[in-house]
């Protein structure tokens, strides 16, 4: 199984089915491209017509755009356990994960991923609306797992993944939320599996001039 990513400084959508699969223990090989704008369809377009990242070939399975890998992970290779066991839990875990999916697009354009950066921004206040609902969205969901860190539903799965990004980018830009969402934030950053990502994302020197602020 292959998992085609982009810059691991920059690409906020590889790192969620990469997270999933890591932290899952699942072995899968990785195909980095660069994400310069250079021929950057053209590159791309040999692993899926989408021409993005990430990508997941698993066998004759071709799957592009990163919430469905991460469904078809959890339905192949976890048994379904990428999401909340309760039913309840399960639909909000989805909600909110197509929400971050669709939405947000101040935050996103405001403050790119870079995990090598570290620098105070002034943000619009649409981007704040943006961190408000987020904050809003950790408070309410943000709960203990049975080891005592804070997981999303309170157990480790795509909804984490999903929202790793956001921790990313408040660290980055030193932004702090209150309550528990900001011991969540805490929490995600310091997942092995995470750490993980980022330490490969430092000794990745590409400069990619779009995504800097």
């Amino acid at each position: 199984m292959q998992l085609i990513i982009g810059n691991k400084n920059y690409s906020s959508w590889s790192l969620r089915p990469w997270l999933l699969l890591h932290a899952s223990g699942i072995v899968f090989d990785e195909v980095h491209e660069s994400l310069n704008s250079h021929q950057l369809s053209e590159r791309l377009s040999k692993y899926s017509e989408s021409c993005r990242v990430p990508v997941l070939i698993d066998g004759d399975i071709n799957v592009h755009d990163s919430l469905a890998i991460c469904e078809y992970v959890s339905e192949v290779y976890l048994q379904g356990k990428g999401w909340p066991s309760d039913l309840k839990n399960r639909a909000q875990a989805r909600a909110i994960c197509a929400e971050m999916h669709a939405g947000f697009s101040a935050l996103r354009s405001e403050m790119p991923m870079n995990c090598r950066m570290s620098k105070a921004i002034s943000i619009t206040d649409d981007a704040k609306c943006d961190l408000a609902r987020i904050e809003s969205i950790f408070n309410q969901y943000a709960r203990p797992d049975t080891n005592g860190d804070l997981r999303l539903f309170g157990e480790f799965g795509i909804a984490d993944c999903y929202f790793a990004p956001i921790a990313s980018r408040l660290n980055t830009y030193q932004m702090k939320l209150a309550g528990t969402a900001g011991e969540y934030v805490k929490a995600i950053l310091a997942h092995p599996s995470y750490q993980m990502w980022t330490k490969q994302a430092l000794e990745n020197t590409e400069i990619v001039v779009e995504d800097e602020v």
